[in-house]
């Protein structure tokens, strides 16, 4: 499985972005990310998920995720993002902090 992720944003505007294969990963890493994308219904989400009115200061997150099989995109903002979703965006943000200060 391949992942792409963004998040932009915030109130200082900084990117932050990461690319995982679950194949690079440890079994246990992997099965992890595996568990937050099937908790998230992440292949059932719509596509775009963002206020009708922009809040300044807001992230938003743009996950990319190849399963082979099955494709799927989301843009999401952090002031609708369903809770389902919020562990997966906590640790896609947390693992490319940790890849960045590498």
């Amino acid at each position: 499985m391949h992942i792409d992720f963004t998040r932009s944003g915030g109130f200082a505007g900084m990117r932050l972005s990461c690319s995982v294969d679950t194949d690079h990963l440890s079994p246990e890493q992997a099965t992890e990310v595996e568990k937050l994308i099937d908790n998230a219904g992440f292949f059932e989400l719509p596509e775009k998920l963002v206020p009708e009115q922009p809040r300044p200061d807001r992230f938003e997150y743009r996950v990319n995720v190849d399963a082979g099989e099955k494709q799927h995109s989301i843009t999401v903002s952090d002031a609708v993002a369903p809770e389902s979703l919020r562990p997966l965006l906590n640790y896609l943000t947390t693992l490319a902090i940790v890849r960045r200060k590498g």
